[in-house]
């Protein structure tokens, strides 16, 4: 077997998972929609269940709805009865993933569930299945094959299913009006925590600000300028790339005011607001400072780009 065969394997695996999810997206329907709206209704938790690589799927679907604001647990069905059902409560939502929708153990838990009154989603790749039939609402995962040569290994059928409950808990999170600050919340630690934590005001530059008033010369910029007007806000800013254009048509700039030469429309930053959005900002327009106003739209500080990739938000 060469090389080239062995790579051509790989890439059939991934069409065929990536053909398996577009026909995922379009078999999603009215039940997705209601499904979504039932978890948001509940005031309980979101029981995920499964068994063999459903249980891990379902494992995963849970942490994601955890860490996007959804208190979430996975239940194992053997578990559930061997006094793990205690954990279920009759306002809580339940997931139940089974491709064939016929796992005795699923069906089991489906029982005990409706014993409760719990709200039921079906994840299968068997719309007419028992599980289907019997659960409130039914997520459609159907796949044509699986990507294994034998159609036995869990592979097609499982990615459908993960994307399925990324579906669920992404669409829930907008429903919810789920935003970054409350992601960042729930993430402290790490990468995510740093970038999501970490406000303008924290690593802004507050001592000797370069601010000029209007009438003042290129002579006294230094650096970037932030030029004020009479009532103390901002009327523009200087930059680096603003003197390099000047010089380019005048051959004295020093005795020239900052106020002929200054954006007028500068880009600012908020002191309150959070880093990684300033970031985007200075990305998308090529400025490696801001200068940063209060609620009042005074300058309190300056924001540079260097200092942000310090504190590890870029």
């Amino acid at each position: 077997m060469t090389h080239k065969d062995i790579v051509e394997r790989g890439r059939r695996v991934l069409r065929m998972e990536t053909e398996a999810l577009g026909e995922a997206e379009r078999r999603i329907g009215d039940d997705f929609a209601r499904a979504v709206e039932c978890i948001h209704r509940s005031e309980g938790r979101v029981i995920v269940s499964g068994v063999g690589k459903s249980g891990l799927i379902g494992r995963k679907i849970a942490a994601t709805f955890t860490s996007t604001g959804t208190a979430a647990t996975f239940l194992h069905p053997a578990d559930s009865v061997h006094g793990d059902l205690g954990i279920v409560g009759a306002s809580d939502v339940a997931i139940l993933i089974s491709k064939s929708g016929e796992s005795d153990e699923v069906l089991g838990l489906l029982d005990h569930l409706k014993r409760l009154g719990v709200r039921t989603i079906a994840l299968t790749s068997n719309a007419k299945s028992t599980l289907a039939r019997h659960s409130d609402f039914t997520l459609d995962a159907w796949v044509k094959e699986e990507a294994c040569p034998h159609d036995l290994a869990p592979t097609t059928s499982t990615t459908v299913a993960l994307a399925l409950g990324d579906a669920l808990a992404i669409a829930l999170l907008e429903e919810k009006g789920f935003g970054a600050e409350d992601f960042a919340r729930l993430h402290p630690g790490g990468a995510i925590g740093r970038r999501l934590l970490t406000r303008v005001s924290d690593v802004m530059v507050m001592d000797n600000l370069p601010v000029l008033p209007e009438s003042a010369t290129m002579a006294e910029r230094r650096g970037i300028a932030i030029v004020t007007n009479g009532k103390g806000s901002v009327a523009g800013v200087i930059t680096t790339g603003d003197l390099s254009r000047l010089m380019e048509r005048e051959e004295n700039v020093f005795p020239i005011t900052v106020g002929k030469v200054m954006n007028k429309t500068p880009k600012v930053a908020k002191a309150d607001e959070l880093g990684s959005a300033v970031v985007y900002r200075m990305e998308t327009y090529g400025i490696i400072a801001m200068p940063v106003l209060d609620e009042n739209d005074r300058v309190v500080g300056v924001i540079h780009l260097h200092d942000l990739m310090r504190a590890g938000v870029v």
